[in-house]
């Protein structure tokens, strides 16, 4: 049993003369962090922690000042995110005592899109109870509960008539529409004004499948020849083959998805920009204005950061474009590889392979080789060589004889129909049908000559096998998943873009032309693998290959230093990442590795869990470190740090993920690993786009000058790199503007 734990916390900070508001922030952040977690078999689960935690007496006697502290807000949205423990007299005190912490609370616990919840109900008696502070907060939560459910009955009354569509039928409807909607506007790069972009679109789409798969018999995605010719001779070939003789177009099951695809992708958009912005946006507020509601911004600086995260990431990605442009023009083994066809568009994979291989070693420490899911070893850079060349074939051999198509004839099913009948007209037949498949040893086949290298020039089927693995989501068993209701880390599948149903393979050529696969690589590795047994390794690369580049520019370096046993408070700070010392400074580094996310939702959760626990840890250590100084010769002997002197300690969050960029957290600043990498490298001159490739053009136009030349100088010390000069660099955020 846990019992008076946080009161024994809370005591013991008493105890060693803290504030009332510290010892509290003690307590809250030890329940936070999951403590206590338990010994042997005795692991104390979330709802123990829950019933400890709210019956502990010192909460009661708290000022209502305290109760604005992040961790106490945090602590109640936690209990109010979970429906198994109950506690409603915290909520009744707590909202007489501080009403807009518990307001807050309950946005941050998302429970505007919870009404079924319990934790709902305890607010929801609030508008009786306290009608001043609660009446029209709970008001807002009912108009947002009617817009919600008004939705939700509008895209299942639009299932309806689709239910009798397999997957496989919805994928021939999906590609319809996406030829139809979505490449006539990359290809001449443009769009409606107010159309949903390219990402809603294909998150809508994924949402509709994963609704499909987590309803459909997962035996029955084991698809014969027989069953995928029928699938696609009554829902695709009409359209692109229209014919007299047989069946036509089912344009009414067509109009149905479309309209179910608006359908979803309305209500993503009230979850993305008005329920989540409602819950986790801090920068802004909803207010009643009769039935509707109004946005209004409180906080534009806030929004303006999130804003400005969002460009940096788009930067960073040319970044490492360049970065691999300018390796693979210094690697004579790996030119050799290109094809002459499409050189430029095999140049161009071959150089986005390099920069997105470059980011996972650098960046997220990577090796050569990880383990699938399904046991095998691949090279990773392979792995990554093989999906951009893919994609530079669906834009040679796909989207851009289509875009030729669509131009002369102006309909998209008849440029379709000539796509695929010149295919078929081929000497070897190839599929150029909307939709591609194939069994896995022809894929294998495919793949194979991809994987060449100088000692096997004609490549290894082993080699290819492995990469399909890599790439491969199995539908059947992400549908038995979903069936068992465990879908928190199902594949998106721009992640695993290769779909398996039976022993066939899938493939969108509409989608691989034109998605990210550097996101896609990251994210197939940090977010699905996050538990693979290479990840902790890949933690401690990270921080070798830091103080590695700390060390060529002069740093004295630790690499996750321990304090000695029997140094007490300064032994129970943990391990430090990295200590750098140069000239009288020390950097106290604290790193953190994720994966990039792309809503306000999972970078609220990465706010409020890794970086504010990043935040504690590094309060905790930066004393500990200071103290370690004045008692540990040997630590001042190997940071090269004068004996006596003081050394002026600068700590930082770095994180590999560009959520919250430049944001303190307990008083430490939050920087991407990237930005001081970047700012060591003296490199920025990558982040702008210095050949054009990114300015707005459309996607067949794409070509790629890969011969940069000499740039013009742009260092970021041009009197000479310092600690000094190096911390002022990175605290300016200097590289993130172009030189003058």
């Amino acid at each position: 049993m846990i019992g008076a734990y946080y009161d024994t916390v809370f005591t013991s900070a008493q105890d060693q003369g803290l504030p009332i508001e510290t010892a509290a922030d003690h307590a809250a952040t030890a329940f936070l962090d999951g403590k206590p977690a338990g010994q042997g078999k005795r692991k104390c689960s979330g709802a123990d922690r829950h019933a400890a935690f709210w019956a502990s007496s010192f909460l009661r006697m708290l000022p209502a000042q305290t109760w604005q502290q992040e961790s106490l807000g945090l602590a109640l949205a936690r209990y109010l995110g979970q429906d198994r423990f109950a506690c409603p007299d915290i909520v009744a005190h707590v909202a007489a005592l501080a009403p807009e912490v518990l307001q807050q609370a309950a946005r941050h616990a998302g429970l505007v899109l919870r009404h079924d919840s319990p934790r709902w109900r305890e607010i929801e008696a609030l508008a009786d109870s306290q009608p001043g502070d609660f009446s029209e907060f709970v008001q807002v939560f009912r108009i947002f509960k009617q817009a919600h459910r008004l939705r939700v009955d509008e895209l299942e009354h639009l299932r309806q008539p689709l239910a009798a569509l397999t997957p496989l039928d919805l994928l021939a409807y999906t590609s319809l529409y996406a030829f139809e909607h979505l490449l006539p506007d990359l290809l001449e790069g443009g769009s409606a004004p107010d159309a949903p972009d390219t990402q809603e679109i294909w998150d809508a789409i994924e949402d509709i499948l994963t609704r499909k798969l987590a309803t459909y018999d997962a035996a029955s995605l084991r698809l014969t020849d027989t069953a995928i010719a029928a699938s696609l001779r009554q829902h695709l070939t009409p359209f692109l083959f229209p014919s007299n003789e047989a069946p036509g177009p089912r344009h009414d099951l067509y109009a149905g998805f479309t309209a179910l695809l608006d359908a979803q992708i309305e209500l993503n958009a009230f979850i993305n920009q008005s329920a989540e912005a409602f819950s986790y946006d801090d920068g802004i507020r909803f207010v009643r204005q009769g039935e509707r509601l109004e946005i209004i911004e409180v906080d534009a600086q806030a929004r303006a950061a999130w804003r400005s995260d969002g460009d940096k990431l788009s930067r960073l990605h040319q970044y490492w474009l360049y970065r691999g442009m300018d390796a693979l023009m210094a690697s004579p083994d790996l030119l050799a590889l290109v094809s002459p066809a499409h050189l430029e568009a095999n140049l161009q994979a071959f150089a986005k392979a390099m920069g997105t291989w470059l980011r996972l070693q650098e960046v997220y420490g990577v090796a050569e080789q990880v383990r699938t899911e399904a046991g095998s070893a691949v090279d990773v850079f392979r792995a990554l060589l093989a999906t951009e060349l893919m994609t530079a074939f669906y834009i040679e051999d796909f989207l851009r004889p289509y875009h030729q198509h669509l131009q002369q004839l102006g309909h998209p099913w008849m440029a379709l129909g000539r796509l695929a009948f010149g295919g078929l007209l081929q000497p070897d037949m190839q599929n150029r049908f909307p939709i591609t498949w194939s069994d896995r040893e022809a894929k294998i086949a495919r793949i194979t000559p991809w994987t060449a290298t100088t000692e096997h020039p004609k490549g290894q089927a082993r080699a290819a096998e492995a990469i399909l693995d890599f790439w491969t989501s199995d539908w059947s068993v992400l549908a038995e998943r979903l069936h068992e209701g465990d879908a928190a880390l199902r594949p998106r599948w721009q992640e695993r873009p290769v779909l398996k149903m039976g022993r066939h393979l899938f493939q969108l050529p509409w989608m691989m032309a034109v998605q990210n696969n550097a996101t896609a690589a990251v994210n197939n590795l940090r977010r699905l693998g996050a538990r693979r047994n290479e990840a902790r390794d890949e933690t401690r690369r990270i921080e070798a290959r830091l103080g590695t580049l700390f060390e060529q520019r002069g740093f004295r370096v630790l690499v996750g230093h321990e304090f000695p046993a029997g140094m007490g408070e300064e032994e129970d700070a943990g391990e430090i990442d990295l200590l750098c010392a140069l000239e009288g400074h020390l950097l106290v580094l604290e790193l953190k590795s994720t994966y990039q996310r792309r809503s306000m939702k999972d970078a609220w959760m990465h706010r409020t869990s890794n970086l504010r626990k990043a935040g504690w840890q590094l309060h905790r250590k930066v004393p500990a470190v200071r103290h370690a100084l004045q008692l540990d010769a040997s630590l001042r002997q190997a940071l090269a740090l004068p004996p006596g002197a003081e050394p002026q300690i600068t700590a930082w969050i770095v994180d590999t993920s560009i959520e919250w960029d430049h944001q303190a957290f307990r008083g430490f600043l939050k920087i991407s690993l990237e930005e001081i990498q970047i700012a060591l490298r003296d490199d920025r001159r990558w982040l702008n786009d210095l050949e054009g490739l990114f300015r707005a053009a459309g996607a067949g136009d794409a070509a790629t000058r890969i011969d940069t030349g000499a740039e013009p100088i742009d260092t970021l010390y041009p009197d000479g790199f310092s600690a000094r000069k190096f911390i002022e660099v990175v605290e300016s955020a200097a590289i993130w503007t172009a030189a003058a």
